[in-house]
Order: C-alpha cells, then sequence, then structure tokens
C-alpha cells in the first residue's frame, strides 16, 4: 500500500517507532494540505524521497544493504525517490559492476535516484591550497558516480576554518571548483547546512552568491542549525536564507508526539516558507 494511503496516526500504529517517522513526513499528503489551507492542486508541487540516513542504523548492523535501500524504499514506504550517503558505499564510487546493478534495482522498481549525501572527502573550504585541491579531486568521483546514476546533484559540506569572511572565500573557492568539474556532466553542487558557520543561513547564502554558478546551490535541512558552542540559528530564518538556491530539500525529523506530528519543528510553517519560495520538487525524509 503506498504511503499516502496511510493517514499519520494508522502509520504510527503500523509500522514502528522509525517508519513512523517516515509516515509523519506524509504531512505533504491532500489530506493535511486541505486541512491546513493549502490548495488541492499544491499536491503535485512536491515529490518525495527518501534519505538513506533514516535507516542509518538498520545499514550499520548489517540488515540492509545499499543495494537494498532502493526497494526498500518502495516496497515498504511507497517512496520512489532515493537519496544515498556516500559512507554506505564508500569504496564503489568507481565500480561500474556495483553502480549498474544499484542503477538496475531502481529502473526494476520504478525508483528515481535523486542525489549522493557525501560526507568525509576533506574540507571543500579547507585554508591550505593542496588539502583544498585535494578535497576537489576527492568528490570528483562521487559526481561522475551521481551522473551515473541518473542523480541531479551531489551534496557536500562547506567545511573550513578561520574568520567569518576568510571562510566564505575559501569555501566558495572550492565550491567553484568542483561546480566547474560537475558543470559538464549536468549535475549539481549542493550545500547543506551541516554545523559551524554551514548553519548560519546569512553565511551560506553569500557563499552561495559569491560561487555565482547556476550548479551550484543549497539543500535546506529543517533541523540542522547547531552553530556550535551552545549556539543555534533560527531554522525558519536559516531555511528562509536558504530556499531562494535550493536544488534539494531535507525535512529532518528527530521526535513525534502522540498524534504524529513532530516536536521540533512546524512543518506546516516550514512548508509554507517552501512554497513561498517557489520551489518544486524532491523534499527528501530525513529521520534522526
Amino acid at each position: 500500500m503506498s504511503l499516502y494511503n496511510f493517514s499519520r496516526r494508522q502509520f504510527l500504529t503500523s509500522t514502528g517507532t522509525a517508519a513512523a517517522a517516515i509516515g509523519t513526513s506524509s504531512v505533504f499528503g491532500s489530506h493535511l494540505f486541505s486541512a491546513s489551507g493549502f490548495r488541492r492542486e499544491d499536491d503535485d508541487k512536491f515529490k518525495i524521497s527518501l534519505a538513506e540516513w533514516s535507516l542509518h542504523r538498520t545499514l550499520r548492523k548489517g540488515e540492509m544493504s545499499n543495494l537494498d535501500f532502493p526497494v526498500a524504499a518502495k516496497e515498504k514506504y511507497g517512496i520512489t525517490g532515493v537519496e544515498y550517503v556516500n559512507r554506505f558505499f564508500s569504496d564503489k564510487a568507481k565500480d561500474e559492476k556495483y553502480l549498474a546493478e544499484l542503477k538496475k534495482r531502481c529502473d526494476d522498481n520504478g525508483v528515481e535516484s535523486v542525489l549522493i549525501m557525501v560526507d568525509g572527502e576533506g574540507q571543500l573550504g579547507a585554508p591550505q591550497d593542496d588539502a583544498r585541491k585535494m578535497s576537489v579531486e576527492n568528490h570528483h568521483r562521487w559526481v561522475e558516480a551521481a551522473k551515473f546514476l541518473g542523480c541531479h546533484s551531489i551534496r557536500v559540506n562547506a567545511g573550513s576554518a578561520g574568520s567569518y569572511d576568510e571562510q566564505s572565500k575559501l569555501a566558495a573557492d572550492g565550491l567553484r571548483q568542483l561546480c566547474e568539474f560537475a558543470q559538464p556532466l549536468e549535475i549539481n553542487v549542493i550545500v547543506e547546512n551541516h554545523g559551524g558557520l554551514s548553519s548560519n543561513g546569512q553565511w551560506l547564502a553569500r557563499v552561495i552568491r559569491n560561487v555565482n554558478m547556476d550548479n551550484c546551490g543549497t539543500l535546506p535541512d529543517f533541523g540542522n542549525f547547531n552553530l556550535g558552542g551552545g549556539k543555534v540559528y533560527d531554522r525558519y530564518i536559516g531555511v528562509s536564507a536558504l530556499m531562494p538556491f535550493a536544488k534539494a530539500v531535507s525535512a529532518k525529523s528527530t521526535e513525534f508526539d502522540e498524534n504524529g506530528e513532530e516536536t521540533k519543528t512546524d512543518f506546516m510553517r516550514m512548508m509554507q516558507i517552501v512554497m513561498d519560495a517557489g520551489y518544486h520538487g524532491f523534499v527528501g525524509i530525513e529521520y534522526e
């Protein structure tokens, strides 16, 4: 049965905690749109994708492999868009046999590969020129893997060091280099607010403007606004700042009440911000 055919409460009851988180994010379904003042025609403006990180415990335990993920997304949750995490196939970026099998499983089951979330490949804004260059080159294989799988983007981080302005310049330089490599392959390089200065919406928006390339954008995450040192950036202001550059959206969820409502984020308020930005595309469910 499709995810859309469940109410939030039915989904909570029938599939358990982790799946409940996924089900709760069906806030994009018609029953909630209509109940909250969204027009019925808004239903078709978004598609739901599933972030592989939602199942990271299952994957780490070996109860599911990266190859199994697309079929599980379709068969267990009725979701036909998937967002990979590179750490679950970190040694396979250049393994064409493996990638061909992953692509075949998607094609055979009507699943679309949306993006690859890339971590652990160095700081794109590293202060040292050689380290920054190496990080850019480390990401090349994931751009190529994304192209092979039919993804539209890779998600990267804008890690750096130094002052506010220095980090802005360094991150923009690394991103620009990577975008120049990805552009001929028609792959976007999108940055998530993912801790430190990247969780400052205004800072990250400034970085993207400074890169000034069509294939450079953002992946606004509803929950990643920890600046460090006990400081937190306002998530609604942050998402509002990042949405003009968004090429994907991450609907992060962590905790739910008895009605299946996310307790940390007002999803209706967030989705109104997304809609007001004119975004139409995949909204990724990421259960933390």
